[in-house]
Order: C-alpha cells, then structure tokens, then sequence
C-alpha cells in the first residue's frame, strides 16, 4: 500500500470514538430527561424504550441507501456527511420541549447517521488482508472508548450542570469527528467510475451470500441483546436503592463497565481469532455473554452488578470484532461498502428492536428476569452456529492456523 493503514486506522479509531462518546453520552439519562424535563409520568419504559428505538429503526431502513453512495462516491464522504448532520441534530436536541419532539429529533439522527459503519468499512478495503482481525478488533475498542468517557461524562455533565446540557456537548463532541473526517482521513483503493448500485440489486447479491447472510443474522441477533437492556439498566439501578438524583452518575459508571472490558480484550479476541477462526472465537463471546447475563439475575447490589457486567462485557467483546472479520472474509472488496451497511441495518433492526421490546417486557415482568431472557437467547444462538458449522464455510477456515504460522 502507498499510504500508512496504521496511521489512517489511528485517525478512523479517533474519529469512532468522539462519535461514539456523543451518541453514549445521553444513554443514562435519557429516561431521566424524559420524566424530570419533558413531563413524562406514566409508561416511561416504554417512552424510554421508543426513544431508543426509532433512531435504529429509521438507521436500518436507510443503511443500504447510504452504503450504496460509499461504494459509488466514497466512504470518506459519508463520514464527513453523517458527522456534520448529527453534531447539529444533537444541538438540536437542546431545545426540545415534549417527548413527541424529542422522538422526531432521534428519527432524523437515524436517518443522517452512518459514521461508524463507514469508518469500519474503510478501514476494511484500506487494510493489509491478513492484519484485518487486528485493525477490526482494534476499531472495536474505539467504540468501546467512547461507550465508557460518554456515560460517565453524560451523568457527570447532568448531574452538576442538568439534562439539557449533555446534548451541547454530544453537538461539540461529534464536531470533532466531523472535522477529523474532512482533513485527515485517506481513502485508497477505490475507484470513482462505476456505476453505482441499486439497493435492491445489493440485497439479492447478499442472498446469494448464504455465509454472509447468516452473519447477518447473527448481527441481529447479538445487537439485541445488548440493546433489549439499555432503557432499563438506569430504572433497574433505581430499584437497588439508588436516589434519583444519584441515577445518572451511577448508571454512566455501571454502562462504562462494559466499554472498559470491551477495550481491554477486544484486540485479544481479534488476534486470537486470526489464529483459531473467528467463528470459533464468536461462539466463546457468545457463551461468555450467555453465562455473564444468567448469572445478572441473581444479583441484589448495584457494586456486584457493575462487577458482573464487566466480567460479561469481557467474553461478549469477542463478537462484534468476528463478525466484522468475517464480512471481510466473505465479500468482494467491490461489494464491502454495501456489506458493512447491510450489516448496520441488521445491527440497527436488532438496536431498534432491542429497546422498544425490552421497554414493554420492562413494565410487564420484573428486570431481573429480562436477563435470564437474554442469557436464553445467547446461548441458543451458541448453539446454532456451532450446528450450522459457520466456521467451516468461511474462506480458509481449514488452513487459519497454518496461515499465521507462515507470517
């Protein structure tokens, strides 16, 4: 390559993480703000829970569009785009006054996002093919980062200067990747003169990707699972005994929990995976995550808690980091563009899914048991890649090892 991939994927990790740290930023007080700021008294899960929901959902229709102008126009550009959009969308955020505002402002930040799948996307096509795992993995962490600063800087921000405050700085904070987007980022390896897709014509070539499409699901699958609990981690911290005043700050601790196991062990994970097969890799991450979620149920303590939820953030950061490889070891590089953003609408189908049905089965059933759920739904997706036997239909399954012995 004639230009540094590890300098572009440093400038890229930045990027995802400013971007990343402003989306978590409003994570623990957003049902907080939806009572305390905009009047909401009664059914606030489920508030809470569309709240959430509908940016994912308006994300998930509208990825494919978005990946089909990278392949064409570039994925610098859609960085630049997505990140300009969303720091004034997050201003905008400032000035809501009712809930039914605050749910068309989260709808538009779907629609206008796309930074991160870009970002991973161009470091996928800019990449030496046997360092992807690592860069893949190492772009993990950034979100990670950012899922651990912006909820502790979220309650931080709410605490001591109020709600409102925090979505100023999720606006400054986004900027940021903004500007890193326009003057650093490099895109190599791309040509400007095809033709540009159609969606449905990227849909049908993923079909007859029946390994692709399979990771695909598995990418639902695993999103919702993280998301089916984001609404109610600040409730349930709540029903421990935690004063409402207190909530935000302790949520923000509790959610970085996760980011701190994640960054951690998610470049582990990706090298492990270059060496072992990622399909093996995803099957410990989602046992791990199984276990971490079941053994969540039984605890009564917001200090134990946290210390679980990092224990499980530690084995379901092998995941994410597979399923990326593995995009990248069954698609063309021509296609990878439009891959990654399929593979965002699957993720933000499970992000939109995960809320919204966490939200309801949050005022029907007790939380703790929401856990015992996900655990469920972990371990059985386990269990069905081990029966489909992915890891053996991906390119060079058989030969991994043998591979990284030779580099």
């Amino acid at each position: 390559m004639n230009f540094s991939w590890k300098r572009n994927l440093v400038i890229l990790w930045i990027g995802v993480f400013f971007c990343s740290t402003a989306y978590s930023i409003s994570i623990p007080f957003l049902p907080l703000f939806l009572s305390s700021d905009l009047g909401v008294r009664d059914h606030l899960e489920f508030w809470s829970g569309l709240a959430f929901g509908i940016t994912f959902l308006a994300s998930a229709l509208v990825s494919p569009f978005w990946g089909s102008l990278a392949d064409k126009y570039g994925r610098k550009p859609m960085l630049i785009r997505s990140g300009y959009s969303l720091a004034v969308l997050y201003l905008i955020n400032f000035f809501v006054q009712d809930p039914y505002s605050l749910i068309v402002v989260r709808l538009f930040q779907g629609l206008l996002a796309g930074f991160v799948p870009a970002a991973i996307a161009l470091v996928g096509t800019n990449t030496p093919e046997e360092k992807t795992g690592y860069a893949l993995g190492i772009m993990s962490t950034a979100g990670a980062t950012g899922g651990i600063i912006g909820p502790l800087l979220g309650g931080l921000v709410s605490h001591y200067y109020g709600n409102r405050s925090a979505f100023l700085f999720s606006a400054i904070v986004v900027l940021v990747s903004a500007v890193i987007a326009t003057f650093w980022v490099k895109e190599e390896n791309f040509n400007r003169n095809k033709a540009r897709s159609h969606v449905m014509d990227d849909i049908r070539e993923a079909r007859a990707n029946r390994v692709f499409i399979t990771v695909l699901v598995m990418m639902g699958i695993c999103t919702f699972s993280v998301m089916i609990l984001e609404p109610l981690l600040t409730v349930y911290v709540m029903e421990m005994g935690i004063q409402p005043d207190r909530a935000s700050l302790s949520s923000g601790i509790i959610f970085s929990a996760v980011g701190v196991a994640t960054v951690i062990m998610a470049p582990r994970w990706g090298k492990l995976g270059a060496r072992i097969g990622f399909g093996k890799v995803m099957v410990i991450g989602l046992v791990g995550g199984a276990v971490g979620n079941l053994l969540q149920f039984f605890t009564t303590g917001y200090v134990a808690f946290g210390i679980l939820r990092f224990v499980y953030g530690l084995f379901f950061a092998a995941v994410f980091p597979a399923i990326n490889a593995m995009i990248v070891q069954v698609t063309e590089p021509s296609f990878r563009g439009r891959a990654f953003s399929l593979n965002q609408s699957a993720a933000q189908m499970g992000t939109m899914a995960g809320p919204i049905i966490g939200g309801i089965l949050g005022g029907w059933l007790p939380i703790r048991w929401i856990f015992i759920i996900n655990g469920a739904a972990l371990l059985a997706t386990a269990i069905a890649v081990k029966w489909t036997r992915l890891e053996h239909k991906l390119p060079g399954a058989g030969s991994t090892v043998e591979k990284q012995s030779r580099l």
